[in-house]
């Protein structure tokens, strides 16, 4: 037995399918604000990339003098 669904049953998005409330609803997010946060990903990652350059850098520079006065 297969029922449709009809259109009173679907309410802002939101209707009854085998007894379970689904939501049919469109993300609340626009564009821009996509835009926004995908570029405030890149700019904390741009900064992580750095310290980690920064860090790896500074590890090799202590290995290059420990070599260095060990001769």
């Amino acid at each position: 037995m297969d029922i449709n669904n009809k259109t009173s049953d679907y309410v802002n998005g939101l209707f009854v399918k085998n007894g379970r409330l689904i939501n049919d609803r469109m993300d609340s997010v626009t564009g821009i604000e996509q835009a926004s946060m995908y570029r405030k990903q890149m700019k904390k990652q741009y900064k992580i990339d750095c310290i980690a350059d920064g860090i790896e850098r500074a590890k090799m520079r202590m290995d290059g003098s420990k070599n260095m006065f060990n001769y």
